[in-house]
């Protein structure tokens, strides 16, 4: 039986599930469903494209590696990437309030088609792909849509383990 995670924009009260990547990100996978439930404030990407995420704390006692990655997510790509504290600029973290963790994990959600993972400081910054939302892509990327128009100020976003 597959493992599915609710995927919620809390303050918008919209949700999907996804369907963990076992078989494609085995150690990403592990790592995120034993942390779950994980959330914190929203943001909306600014060079990605369409791309909601949010920031935790690093999680697993050892960093899952790139595995099934990407630089091109497309619609219904949950990507996880690992960054040490020395990749994100000051104000980057000041902004986000992570100035003090070592580094963090970014649990991201694409919702459109043509997004490019490409940093002007650092070059290509490829994500691994552990799930795919199987259900309420469309409500999802309308809300994820009010946040890039109407800004992310109070939102979270939240996984969690689906209940059936």
């Amino acid at each position: 039986m597959p493992k599915l995670m609710t995927i919620a924009l809390e303050k918008r009260g919209v949700s999907c599930v996804a369907e963990l990547l076992e078989k494609d990100a085995p150690r990403t996978c592990e790592a995120v469903w034993r942390a779950l439930p994980l959330g914190g404030d929203a943001y909306h990407a600014k060079y990605a494209r369409n791309e909601v995420y949010t920031m935790v704390e690093r999680f697993a006692g050892e960093e899952a590696g790139l595995e099934n990655p990407t630089v091109t997510p497309i619609p219904g790509d949950v990507v996880y990437f690992s960054f040490p504290g020395g990749m994100l600029d000051r104000a980057f973290k000041e902004e986000k309030n992570i100035h003090e963790l070592p580094g963090v994990i970014d649990l991201a959600i694409f919702y459109g088609r043509n997004n490019l993972l490409l940093n002007g400081d650092v070059g290509w910054v490829p994500g691994n792909v552990y799930a795919t939302i199987v259900d309420g892509l469309d409500r999802m990327a309308e809300a994820c849509n009010d946040v890039w128009r109407s800004g992310a100020v109070g939102e979270r976003l939240v996984y969690r383990r689906h209940e059936s």
